[in-house]
């Protein structure tokens, strides 16, 4: 099969490239390991998307906001991040960004859901997306000439380009010999929702215990019960983790409701429970020859600061752009020219945060006497800096 343009994995960021590549006069094939029937209606997954301003006009532009009801988007107005039993907060409120909220939180499932269905209807339009499902690529090989995608099932691809969208650890990018950075915290998140008797008055909470970190993610009231509702986010070493994913629904609620020191009220848990391993990924390099990473598979952050799939998307319009430019030049679309612009711009908007991320993660898990400490004088110190104060809204807001 001959495309312009092989993208591998159909999750959401590689399903927004497609989108964002389509009625360009390309032709597009999305490789996906997961069924069709899994694409087009993924299950809840426990993930909650915190997007950025600019993330939330990117998805307008592409269609997808329209696909996701109006009641499943959660107003994010503020964040607060505190340490340990102290009950100072550094405290940023959406006033600082000169937006009503900072952003917004959504479901993971239902953005995977909405790009889908922008996409079918861009396709339904232009007819210029193939998308394979239940298909695993074996092989990569590149050359000057073109690229070859080779499938377990038998079918060769040949494209222009190739673009790894599947996941920070891209079994794509490795097969393209690229090593990354990869840190395992020896740590794994446990995701669910909650409902909790307190109002969070749509706050998002940053907890760094001691031994434990804590995430508070406000959505809109429970449907059934209209209690306050929110995303519980627990990130504790991988056996105890596993541990709290198989109490009871009752010993679970009780066990969260004693790690939030009972400042939420009773909660009650009210969805299943997820866990994910805690590991971040930055590659060596985001290109080679006529291969291009986005997504996950370029930037694997911490989820502390919630710039991962906002990064995905920032690198959607940056290499969607520059390939759209390109095929407007009758340039190629896969030329080395073209790849070093994008990862020269994505590194640039990417790596200082990236970072700056591991710092923290690094300062405000050490549970030394003076990592205690410290973290609690920066914390009262940046509250009293409003342009600090400004500068992390405008980071939330993008």
């Amino acid at each position: 099969m001959q495309a312009d343009i092989v993208i591998v994995g159909a999750g959401p960021v590689g399903l927004c490239l497609a989108r964002a590549l389509s009625g360009q006069g390309l032709r597009i094939v999305v490789v996906e390991r997961q069924r069709l029937e899994d694409i087009g209606e993924p299950r809840f997954d426990g993930r909650e998307i915190a997007l950025t301003q600019k993330s939330v006009r990117l998805m307008q532009k592409l269609g997808l906001w329209d696909h996701i009801e109006p009641d499943a988007r959660s107003a994010l107005r503020s964040a607060k991040v505190f340490n340990g039993a102290s009950p100072h907060a550094l405290d940023i409120g959406h006033e600082l960004s000169g937006h009503s909220e900072l952003g917004w939180l959504v479901s993971n499932h239902l953005i995977r859901k909405a790009a889908y269905d922008a996409l079918c209807a861009s396709n339904a339009q232009h007819e210029d997306v193939t998308l394979l499902a239940a298909e695993t690529v074996s092989g990569v090989k590149t050359g000057d000439a073109c690229a070859r995608v080779t499938l377990e099932s038998g079918k060769t691809l040949t494209a222009n380009l190739i673009v790894a969208a599947d996941s920070r650890f891209s079994a794509t990018r490795k097969m393209m010999g690229i090593p990354a950075d990869l840190h395992d915290y020896g740590k794994a998140m446990l995701v669910c929702r909650m409902t909790h008797e307190a109002a969070h008055g749509h706050a998002a909470w940053e907890w760094f215990g001691y031994d434990q970190t804590l995430a508070l993610l406000p959505l809109n009231a429970d449907r059934a019960t209209h209690a306050p509702q929110s995303s519980v986010v627990l990130t504790l070493p991988v056996g105890e983790v596993n541990e709290m994913a198989a109490l009871s629904p009752e010993a679970f609620s009780r066990d969260i409701e004693r790690r939030f020191a009972r400042r939420l009220g009773a909660m009650t848990l009210t969805s299943t429970r997820h866990v994910y391993p805690l590991v971040s990924v930055y590659p060596e390099r985001f290109v080679a020859t006529r291969f291009a990473a986005v997504g996950d598979a370029a930037v694997g952050m911490h989820p502390v600061t919630a710039h991962g799939f906002n990064f995905g998307l920032l690198g959607v319009e940056t290499l969607g752009s520059l390939i759209v430019s390109a095929r407007g030049g009758g340039l190629d679309i896969g030329a080395a020219s073209v790849l070093r612009r994008y990862e020269d711009q994505h590194r640039r908007a990417t790596r200082p945060l990236f970072h700056a991320t591991r710092f923290i993660t690094d300062v405000f898990t050490n549970n030394t006497a003076p990592a205690r400490f410290a973290r609690d004088f920066m914390l009262r110190a940046a509250s009293r800096l409003a342009p600090f104060r400004r500068a992390i809204a405008a980071s939330l807001t993008g």
